[in-house]
C-alpha cells in the first residue's frame, strides 16, 4: 500500500491542525496504521495507531486527551486531529501502515513496511 500524508502547516500554540493520510494500492481495512513523528536531530517516535477495523486505538502519553486518531475505510484515509497543540509538538508527521503489526508492537516503527512521505508541523510559541 502506498501513503500519501498531509494536512501538517504553521499553527500557534493552543491551535489546532488535522492530518490526513491517504491509501492507494491495497486493501486498506486489513491494515494497522499510526503516525509516528521526528523532530529535528531526534529519532523518530510513536504518536498514534489504530487497527484495521478501527477497534484498537492506541496513543503515546505525550498526547494523550490531545490527538485523536481515526479512520474512514470507505475513503481509504486515516486522520490525526490535533488539538491544543505544543511547541515541542513540533516536527514531521510520518504515516505507517502494517497488514502483520501485533498489538504489542503497533508502537514500534520497524514493525511497519509502508510509510508516507512526513508532512511538516510547526507550532509557534
Amino acid at each position: 500500500v502506498q501513503l500519501q500524508a498531509s494536512g501538517g502547516g504553521l499553527v500557534q500554540a493552543g491551535g489546532s491542525l488535522r492530518l490526513s493520510c491517504a491509501a492507494s494500492g491495497g486493501n486498506f481495512r486489513r491494515y494497522s496504521v499510526a503516525w509516528f513523528r521526528q523532530a529535528p536531530e531526534m529519532d523518530r517516535k510513536f504518536v498514534a495507531a489504530i487497527k484495521g477495523n478501527g477497534g484498537g486505538i492506541y496513543y503515546a502519553d505525550s498526547v494523550k486527551g490531545r490527538f485523536t486518531i481515526s479512520r474512514d475505510n470507505t475513503k481509504n484515509t486515516m486522520y490525526l486531529q490535533m488539538n491544543s497543540l505544543r511547541p515541542d509538538d513540533a516536527a514531521v508527521y510520518f504515516c505507517a501502515a502494517s497488514s502483520s503489526v501485533i498489538n504489542s508492537n503497533l508502537a514500534n516503527q520497524h514493525a511497519y513496511a509502508n510509510w508516507g512521505q512526513g508532512t511538516l508541523v510547526t507550532v509557534s510559541s
